[in-house]
């Protein structure tokens, strides 16, 4: 069973969301869905400065198995992205929640995070896979 942080909400897509404040959230994929993926070897980030819409591809993940796209979660502008990810993507296979987060989006509508899924409930959907 996969560690699902009670205090984050998530995407059916297996992104997560954690509020910083002032409508800022960090993104990340989940612990689940970087076991379904494997070793990372390669994280490509949306730029700072990008709009992504809820639902819209905007990274993508490459490991030893698949490249997977990773959706917008909330809809935004990207405001930063974690460089450590370019010569470090093991960091989303080591620390998921911690040092392997993606991106951060301001949102253009906080209170749209409130859509997403808890974690009960994102975890009785993973339970169904």
């Amino acid at each position: 069973m996969s560690n699902i942080p009670t205090e984050l909400r998530y995407a059916s897509t297996h992104e997560w969301v954690r509020s910083e404040g002032d409508g800022v959230f960090t993104v990340g994929i989940t612990e689940h869905a970087q076991d379904l993926l494997g070793d990372m070897v390669f994280v490509d980030l949306p730029d700072v400065g990008d709009a992504v819409v809820t639902g819209d591809d905007c990274a993508v993940a490459e490991s030893v198995k698949a490249a997977s796209d990773i959706y917008a979660p909330i809809t935004g502008e990207v405001i930063e992205v974690n460089s450590l990810l370019e010569n470090s993507p093991e960091l989303v296979n080591s620390d998921a929640f911690g040092e392997g987060w993606m991106f951060k989006i301001q949102a253009e509508d906080p209170a749209e995070v409130e859509g997403l899924m808890d974690a009960e409930a994102y975890g009785a959907s993973i339970d169904d896979d």
